[in-house]
């Protein structure tokens, strides 16, 4: 039987072995074949199938609906609608993600631009009475919390 061995697989993939034996008995690699002596054979469809579960994990997806659109795809085209519904909702939910990942990059940003500032002049209090930089804290930070507080 042509294909890779699990450690083989998890080289390809990044992932550990022990990774590779939860998904399967998870239900997540339902096409994985064993050789006849009862090793895991894995194929380029399963590493293309690990890259999609990763791909879901790390945007957030857990297990379980990882699960449900193996079992969906399984299933077949009558479950199409169900699979398209489910990648809007994730594409949502990413978007949501980059748009707080944005919010906290912004904050990032303005304290670089302020302390490179303080480093500057000497002081954070100095630094803080520069108008361009005190504007910013206001934009990024809002007025829950003065800025010399942070």
């Amino acid at each position: 039987m042509k294909g890779y061995s699990i450690g083989q697989a998890a080289e390809k993939t990044g992932l550990s072995p022990h990774t590779l034996r939860y998904y399967e008995k998870e239900g997540l690699l339902p096409f994985l074949q064993k050789s006849a002596s009862g090793l895991r054979v894995f194929s380029q469809n399963d590493l293309n199938w690990l890259a999609m579960i990763e791909c879901l994990k790390e945007t957030g997806m857990p297990i379980k609906g990882i699960k449900q659109y193996i079992d969906w795809f399984i299933e077949g085209d009558n479950t199409l609608p169900q699979r398209l519904d489910m990648f809007k909702l994730q594409e949502k939910k990413i978007k949501e993600q980059l748009m707080q990942l944005q919010k906290n990059l912004d904050k990032i940003r303005y304290k670089i631009k302020l302390y490179t500032e303080a480093v500057r002049v000497g002081s954070l209090e100095k630094a803080h009475q520069n108008k361009e930089i005190a504007e910013e804290g206001k934009k990024v930070l809002g007025t829950l919390t003065s800025p010399l507080e942070l």
